[in-house]
């Protein structure tokens, strides 16, 4: 695990996190940004997922020399008939470029397997978003191939299907 690096579970007063990260440069590749309403809802989500038993998945924020840095979450789904986890993660722009998303999933990868139940942890960013493929390369997920993906909800795009064994 690295110490310098940590996933604080997801709380009340971090709602001023998805109000940074719902900004147009956060949410390019996401279909763009969200009603306040429907940021209340994904926070009462997140609330609600982290209150779960942990094999159920966790949102947590990225805190680094003290800082929240952004976010990063598992959650369960099936996919292609197997019950697994999806990944997904958000660095604010002014902490970019310094390797802390990819730390983060390495982190969730071992938090997932340390009280997870399923075998594996799937990642879905689009094909031209170059960032988070990286993520998942520097992060040890093994690219699967290209697949039509929904997100957000009646939003089709093309995405590569990257998967981490849960060991």
């Amino acid at each position: 695990m690295d110490a310098s690096l940590q996933l604080v579970p997801w709380a009340e007063d971090d709602f001023w996190l998805l109000l940074r990260k719902n900004e147009p440069v956060m949410t390019e590749h996401l279909g763009g940004p969200e009603t306040e309403a429907k940021l209340r809802e994904r926070h009462q989500r997140y609330l609600a997922l982290s209150a779960r038993e942990p094999a159920a998945g966790r949102v947590f924020r990225i805190v680094a020399e003290g800082e929240s840095m952004g976010t990063i979450a598992f959650w369960e789904r099936v996919w292609k008939d197997e019950e697994v986890y999806e990944t997904g993660w958000g660095v604010l722009p002014e902490f970019q470029g310094r390797g802390l998303a990819a730390r983060a999933a390495r982190a969730v990868i071992a938090h997932a397997t340390a009280h997870g139940t399923r075998r594996h942890l799937h990642a879905f960013p689009s094909v031209d978003h170059a960032a988070s493929n990286a993520v998942c390369r520097a992060a040890g997920f093994v690219l699967l191939g290209e697949t039509e993906f929904e997100y957000p909800p009646g939003q089709w795009h093309t995405s590569n299907d990257w998967r981490a064994v849960l060991a």
